[in-house]
Parts: C-alpha cells; sequence; structure tokens
C-alpha cells in the first residue's frame, strides 16, 4: 500500500526522524514462523499452494512478490521488538496483520507478525508476560484464537462490535464499541481498562495494535472518532508504557479514509506520539 512508502518520507521531511533511524528487515525465519504458523499452511505460502478458496478469505490473489513482503513484515516486527527492549519503543511501519490465523489467512493477513513476534520473545527468555494492546476498529481474531491458552500473553481488543470479523474470536479481553462512538466515550474505555491491565498483569512487553480505522472519516471503520482523539489514545497508550517502564512495539494495522494524506497523517501522529514522550 501507499502509505507504507509515504510515513517514513513524511517523518523524514519534517525532520521528526533521520534516515539513520529506519531499518529494512530481511525475511522471518522458518523456524520463527512455525513457532506460531502449522508447517503445512506455511509451507503452501512459500510454494504457492494457496487454494482459491484460502485466497478468497485473504482478500487478494497471491502472488511470490505478496508473500515475500509478509515474511519481511514479520520480521521486522520480530527485529522491532528486539530494538524496543533497547531503546523502549520501536515502530513497524507495516505490520499489525491480526486476522491471520496459526493454519490459515483472512482478512489481507498473511502471517500474524505480532503472534510471531510474542512466540520469540518467549522462546528466547525476554518477555514473561505479554500483553496485546489492540485497537484497531477491527478485532484481532487471530491473534486471540492463537494465544487463547497461551497465560503469557494477553489479548485485549477494543474493536467496532458490529464491524468485521462477523465471527469475533475470544480474546481475554474485549471490549465492544457501538457504531458511532465519540472521541470523550472512547477515551474514557480506554482510560478504565488499560490501567487495569497493568495493574493486574504486570506485564513487561507491550505490542500495540495502533490502527487508524477508528477515524470517523474511515470508510470502513463505522466510529466517530476525530484525529485528535486518535492522538489522545496514542499518548495515552505511550505514556502508560513509559511510566511503567514497559517496552512497546507499535504496529500500524488498518487505516482506510477516502484521502490518503488523512491515513498517513494519522500514522504519523502515531509515531509523533511516541518520539515526544520516549525520545
Amino acid at each position: 500500500m501507499l502509505k507504507y512508502e509515504l510515513i517514513p518520507e513524511q517523518l523524514i521531511y519534517e525532520g521528526s526522524i533521520k534516515e539513520d533511524q529506519l531499518f529494512a528487515p530481511k525475511s522471518v525465519r522458518e523456524s520463527d514462523a512455525l513457532a506460531i504458523h502449522t508447517p503445512a499452511y506455511f509451507s503452501d505460502l512459500i510454494h504457492s499452494r494457496i487454494s482459491p478458496a484460502m485466497e478468497r478469505k485473504i482478500g487478494f490473489p497471491l502472488s511470490k512478490e505478496l508473500v515475500e513482503r509478509e515474511l519481511i513484515i514479520t520480521q521486522g516486527t520480530v527485529d522491532c521488538a528486539l530494538f524496543a527492549l533497547k531503546y523502549g519503543a520501536a515502530f513497524n511501519v507495516a505490520g499489525g496483520t491480526h486476522h491471520a490465523f496459526s493454519d490459515s489467512g483472512e482478512g489481507f493477513c498473511l502471517l500474524n507478525d505480532i503472534a510471531v513476534a510474542s512466540a520469540f520473545l518467549l522462546k528466547n527468555e525476554l518477555a514473561k508476560q505479554i500483553l496485546v494492546v489492540d485497537l484497531d476498529v477491527h478485532q484481532g481474531n487471530g491473534t486471540a484464537a492463537i494465544f487463547e491458552k497461551e497465560k503469557r500473553v494477553f489479548t485485549f481488543s477494543m474493536h467496532g462490535q458490529n464491524n468485521y470479523p462477523l465471527k469475533k474470536q475470544k480474546s481475554d479481553l474485549d471490549i465492544g464499541l457501538p457504531d458511532g462512538i465519540v472521541d470523550t466515550d472512547y477515551l474514557n474505555l480506554l482510560s478504565i481498562h488499560l490501567p487495569r491491565l497493568f495493574q493486574h498483569l504486570e506485564p513487561d512487553f507491550v505490542f500495540y495494535q495502533s490502527g487508524v480505522d477508528i477515524l470517523k472519516s474511515d470508510r470502513l471503520g463505522r466510529l466517530g472518532i476525530s484525529p485528535l482523539a486518535c492522538r489522545q489514545r496514542d499518548e495515552f497508550v505511550f505514556t502508560f508504557c513509559k511510566s511503567n517502564k514497559v517496552p512497546v512495539v507499535a504496529v500500524m494495522g488498518g487505516g482506510y479514509s477516502p484521502k490518503i494524506a488523512q491515513i498517513v497523517d494519522a500514522h504519523c501522529n502515531t509515531f509523533r506520539a511516541a518520539l515526544d514522550i520516549f525520545f
């Protein structure tokens, strides 16, 4: 998508970041991907054996280039996790492929980057209790299903109740939002639940799905959130992570406003908020 190119270009142009603060990941290692995804599904992806029915479920025709892109995005989130441990926060310009299940893709998602990165941290004893804060407008159904029985990863999804996916999975905590919810009600819910989770779980790592499809302008979102409140949402999450000394990785998730400038600016606000708080 065009936004993945425009976000870093805008941040560099405005002076928020420098080019040497960017990194280019390689493809995720097969062993790391297989910690989450089944060998059969992963092999079908790599060898272009995905069925037409699966392609329809994913939402677009697959190609070797598209699969390679997903492998790179996934490794990007793994790399971000290591950078966050060092610097406090790190950001994947793409990522947030939370509709991918262990044995299938769905909703434009092939591999679940947050799940793979979480498994990497746990396997290498770099985290003991992970909190996934998924504030995309769509429920993180794949992530919820993958970690349903994994107590070391707590999935928190605050999403449009009447939005995709029609059949929701069970996150550890689901907050379904009504269509048209406004700024004050949205931010109030977040300010209630996130502190409780930190107090109860005492997480030592956070993955933050920062989709900007919560905006009122979004073609698919159905919510009534302003750009200002969207940035305040980001500021709240980052401030809470910083004050509790918990490393955080932000992945961009969805954004489907009709004007690309609206999408890019909202995603850039996520970076700007974190830069103000962490750096």
